[in-house]
């Protein structure tokens, strides 16, 4: 009678060690399931929708890293690149220099002042590098009598200038 108990009990640890990793894999199916946005049902569908979801993250991760190494290629270290867009409504000023002296930023954002530019949206990075683009528009109403390449060169000239008066060689 004894080893019969002890066989039933040995079942039901079995059963309930069981039915705790089945439990376990249902929600961690449940988890991936609502990360991936996936509204399947079956788990290989799940596991489908995640394999999809991780290549498409893995696309944008790849076109991150493609958009910042082609806008570290072309930055020239004794010249940094200005570009300026006119927009309906102002300026998509973008600088990028291979260095980042201090005091770069700083010294944009005084140009942006002196032209009468308010900054409305900016992303920087001053990290290894330096990257600004920045959209700017007229302080004074006069947007349309403003040229974008008037813009682009006060902009050049002064970070020229402020990268050569940093340079410990100039």
């Amino acid at each position: 009678k004894e080893t019969e108990e002890g066989k039933k009990q040995a079942l039901k640890n079995m059963v309930s060690k069981e039915y705790k990793r089945d439990s376990s894999l249902r929600e961690k199916f449940q988890l991936l399931r609502s990360i991936t946005n996936s509204h399947a049902e079956s788990e290989t569908s799940i596991i489908e929708d995640a394999s999809k979801y991780i290549k498409k993250l893995k696309h944008k991760v790849e076109k991150i890293n493609n958009e910042t190494t082609s806008e570290q290629y072309f930055c020239d270290p004794t010249d940094p690149m200005v570009t300026v867009e006119t927009l309906e409504k102002g300026f998509m000023i973008k600088v990028m220099s291979s260095k980042n002296e201090p005091g770069m930023l700083v010294c944009v954002l005084e140009v942006f002042e002196d032209l009468g530019l308010e900054v409305v949206e900016a992303r920087v990075s001053c990290k290894d590098s330096f990257s600004l683009h920045a959209i700017g528009i007229s302080n004074n109403d006069d947007c349309e009598s403003m040229d974008g390449e008037a813009v682009k060169q006060a902009v050049a000239v002064a970070v020229s200038t402020w990268s050569d008066s940093q340079d410990p060689k100039g």
